[in-house]
């Protein structure tokens, strides 16, 4: 998909390429009220070193060790930025979900002058990538934070160029975005209780990124665009209690029990898009 939109830009881009003795650019274009929708790949960009935190004295700060009766670390076989291949004895991980979204928008352009286009648009999406976080305890269990971005709504402004003819645009676009991230913890422990908190937050974040158009006929135009999305502070985490677990259990020996989150607390999405714009 990547590939391909960097194709299309690039034949958008030559389009837009006029010869000197191309007409004066054509008022109408990019000059009004759009409506269309996007079909896109969602991938997540998450560091290396992603992995579980734990707060196991209660004090709020995620930089303690569990730690096993006799001192030894709990998670000694490891933590990764990715799910399970296999079993708990198994502490290997596969990477993220890149799945495909889409998104409906309805936009605003304005023609400045004969080669800028100045607008805006506002934006619902849908995006199906998955974030996966995954700790392995010597038991051996392992430990999964899954999170993704359910709904999402941005508002963005965007500024191009569009030369010759007029009937292409390469732009730049940034604004604001508004969603809701999903969460979900699952674990083979079947000894200690597990109670996640603040599982489905709203969060706001910032858009941006660039992309190019062209009218096919003089209501339709193709779009391509590449976008990032980037969302603060995700406030989830799971607090680990005893269950059936004794007292010796490495969750409960601090202080009874033990908050665990990701250690990524911002989310990051890349989007690769292609769509139909309907202008009026």
């Amino acid at each position: 998909m990547k590939k391909s939109t960097l194709l299309a830009t690039a034949v958008l881009a030559g389009a837009m390429a006029q010869p000197a003795f191309a007409q004066d650019s054509n008022p109408d274009y990019f000059n009004g009220v759009y409506v269309g929708g996007t079909l896109s790949v969602e991938s997540i960009d998450d560091g290396k070193d992603e992995g579980l935190a734990f707060d196991t004295d209660g004090d709020g700060e995620y930089n303690d060790v569990v730690r096993t009766i006799t001192g030894a670390d709990a998670f000694s076989p490891g933590l990764c930025n990715g799910r399970p291949n296999a079993g708990p004895a198994t502490p290997t991980c596969s990477d993220d979900e890149q799945e495909l979204g889409y998104a409906i928008k309805i936009g605003m352009d304005r023609r400045i002058g004969d080669m800028f286009v100045a607008g805006v648009v506002l934006e619902g999406s849908k995006s199906n990538a998955t974030d996966y976080t995954t700790g392995f305890s010597t038991t051996p269990a392992s430990y999964t934070i899954a999170r993704e971005i359910d709904y999402a709504g941005a508002l963005r402004a965007r500024l191009g160029i569009s030369p010759g003819d007029g009937r292409g645009l390469l732009y730049a676009t940034g604004g604001v975005t508004y969603g809701r991230i999903d969460h979900e913890f699952t674990t083979t422990n079947t000894a200690n209780s597990f109670t996640p908190v603040n599982g489905d937050e709203w969060l706001w974040g910032a858009q941006y990124g660039a992309g190019a158009e062209i009218y096919l006929t003089d209501s339709i135009s193709l779009n391509v665009e590449y976008l990032r999305t980037h969302f603060e502070k995700d406030d989830y985490y799971v607090v680990v209690g005893a269950g059936s677990a004794p007292a010796t259990n490495p969750f409960l020996l601090d202080s009874g029990e033990t908050n665990l989150r990701s250690t990524g607390r911002q989310l990051e999405v890349n989007s690769f898009r292609a769509g139909l714009n309907f202008r009026f």
